[in-house]
């Protein structure tokens, strides 16, 4: 006797779980739907397309070497406004002012060089001409007036070549001049200094490419935002559309642009891709700053007054008993009564506020055509729609038989036993 109380008692639970369960579940077919309704009603109504860029001056520079040294002197610092010309830095300049003295004796040897084969050039054929008078009385073999006349050739070609030599010495003159200006680093614009890469004694090596030394903008009051917007937004954006954006820096305040340009370059990352929208931005605080992340708004389409849903309820699947029980509802332009017979359905084709369809009668676009549902007279009926824009938690409703102040089904719950098919007993 014992032994079955304590079988009886542990089994006591199990079997209150399964009652509770089967009576959770629906123990017949007959089992009511609870429903989750919100109005439906006008309203605002703002679509848009959010993005994060990255702020930028409109023109940056990069300031670098074009020959290589050590750095002698640096006569700017972060945020110092610079002028156009104004030096920068300066790279030891002794090494290059020797090339540069070099280069000058080099010219002067090579114009020495041009001066003495200018004048064997002259003597040669001032010897080749007395042959000539030579030759014509008989005095001076044909032989010798060969050499002769290969020798005065020969002293003009020595004149070219040191021309060449000499504009050879010039050229390196030239090149010894230039390398030694180099070693001053100016500034190419207006604007401020927002980066400097080195310091004083550093060794900069500008054998391959040339080291940026500073990175200059030119006008911080001025300023745009390159934002990575997805490719399926980047139909939604149009040029000098306004856009919204704030930074981290400053989280209450909103700032203003406008679109210049969106760039056809693709940008792929992971296989995602975006598209380059840039923003013009105007800064005459100077509170934004390069490189500052701008969390981006693009309002592309804006309803004041609207009808409008929770997008929620367009989005409802109804179950398969669901759609037995109540049907699927009329096309949109039909009238008369729903195919089940519940609920009466408005006078075809029109939302409340006035709307007319695009094409009269004809059938939803399949692209814009959704079914909500509306309890009417306690029972749910299906209203075809056609949608317009949505800002994520509103759908606005150009087409469709609703009217304004509706129930609009968001939610069902409950229903015969088959709808509940498949869940788990609860056995506590």
């Amino acid at each position: 006797m014992h032994i079955r109380r304590w079988i009886c008692l542990a089994l006591a639970p199990a079997a209150a779980g399964l009652g509770g369960w089967y009576w959770m579940s629906g123990s017949s077919d007959e089992g009511e739907y609870r429903y989750e309704t919100r109005v439906a009603d006008r309203g605002r109504i703002v679509a848009k397309v959010t993005a994060t860029g990255t702020l930028s001056a409109l023109v940056t520079v990069q300031v670098g070497s074009q020959v290589s040294g050590r750095l002698a002197e640096i006569l700017v610092d972060f945020n110092a406004e610079v002028r156009k010309g104004q030096v920068l830095a300066r790279i030891d300049p002794r090494f290059y002012e020797a090339a540069l003295e070099q280069a000058r004796a080099n010219v002067t040897a090579a114009e020495g060089q041009a001066r003495r084969a200018q004048a064997q050039a002259e003597q040669a054929q001032r010897a080749h001409e007395r042959n000539l008078e030579l030759a014509k009385r008989k005095l001076l073999s044909a032989a010798s007036l060969e050499l002769s006349q290969a020798s005065s050739r020969s002293a003009q070609a020595e004149v070219k070549v040191a021309g060449g030599l000499l504009a050879q010495a010039r050229a390196a003159l030239t090149q010894a001049s230039v390398n030694l200006g180099y070693t001053t680093i100016v500034s190419p614009i207006n604007g401020v200094v927002i980066s400097r890469s080195v310091d004083v004694g550093q060794t900069v090596a500008a054998s391959l490419q040339a080291p940026t030394l500073f990175t200059i903008a030119e006008d911080l009051g001025r300023m745009q935002v390159n934002t990575s917007v997805a490719e399926a937004d980047i139909g939604k954006l149009k040029p000098a559309m306004t856009a919204e954006f704030y930074v981290d820096a400053y989280p209450g305040e909103r700032f203003q642009g406008t679109v210049r340009q969106i760039r056809h370059a693709p940008q792929v990352v992971q296989n995602v891709v975006t598209y380059d929208a840039v923003i013009d931005v105007t800064n005459p605080d100077l509170k934004l700053r390069p490189g500052m992340t701008a969390n981006v708004t693009f309002v592309y389409a804006e309803r004041e007054n609207a009808v409008r849903v929770p997008s929620v309820a367009t989005r409802l699947r109804p179950p398969e008993a669901w759609l037995a029980k109540y049907g699927t509802g009329p096309e949109l332009g039909q009238s008369g009564r729903a195919p089940n017979g519940s609920g009466t359905a408005r006078e075809s084709g029109t939302a409340v506020a006035g709307l007319k369809p695009e094409r009269g009668d004809s059938p939803l676009a399949p692209r814009d055509a959704r079914t909500i549902w509306v309890l009417r007279e306690s029972k749910p009926v299906a209203v075809p729609i056609r949608i317009g824009i949505n800002d994520g938690a509103f759908t606005e409703i150009v087409e469709g038989n609703l009217a304004e102040g509706e129930a609009v089904i968001t939610d069902v719950s409950g229903g015969p036993a088959e709808d509940t098919r498949g869940r788990m007993p609860r056995l506590f």
